[in-house]
């Protein structure tokens, strides 16, 4: 999940908050801020809540300001938005193909909704390309080599 934080008279940031972006103690006064589980913050965040998305991107910020309160991190409605990293498309998509693969005109339908769900609408097209590519077949095996051993006479260095 990334978190795009777009103050109207600031400089816009990205906030990864994708499995191995947040320590354990980040998580801890995440959830202890929000009352909430990590679960339960990071499906609110998928969902577009604003109040999810501000203390996770406060405690991304205490990095480079550890002295920033929460009370001092507040945000306008509409400065925070919450998109798709590539591994989430990635399994959407997949997720999409199995359930419509009988429907594609709710394929393509689940498929804008991604796209526009996703922090790059490139890197989205990229998976769903990859994900509805036709499969290679599996290889054939190869046949059985004739690597049986010459003979001693028939060797050339026999003389």
């Amino acid at each position: 999940m990334i978190i795009f934080y777009e103050p109207a008279d600031g400089i816009h940031e990205r906030f990864e908050v994708g499995k191995g972006r947040l320590r354990a103690s980040e998580i801890q006064i995440i959830e202890r801020t929000a009352d909430a589980r990590w679960d339960d913050i990071k499906g609110q965040i998928r969902e577009g809540d604003l109040g999810a998305m501000r203390v996770v991107v406060w405690a991304l910020k205490k990095r480079s300001q550890p002295a920033l309160r929460f009370a001092e991190f507040d945000p306008y409605e509409g400065e925070l938005r919450s998109r798709f990293d590539e591994r989430e498309v990635r399994g959407f998509a997949e997720a999409f193909v199995e359930k419509f693969s009988d429907d594609p005109d709710q394929l393509a339908e689940a498929f804008d909704e991604l796209r526009e769900s996703a922090a790059d609408a490139e890197v989205a097209d990229k998976v769903i390309a990859e994900v509805t590519a036709p499969k290679d077949p599996a290889p054939a095996p190869e046949p059985p080599g004739e690597l049986a051993e010459m003979p001693s006479e028939a060797s050339p260095t026999d003389g």
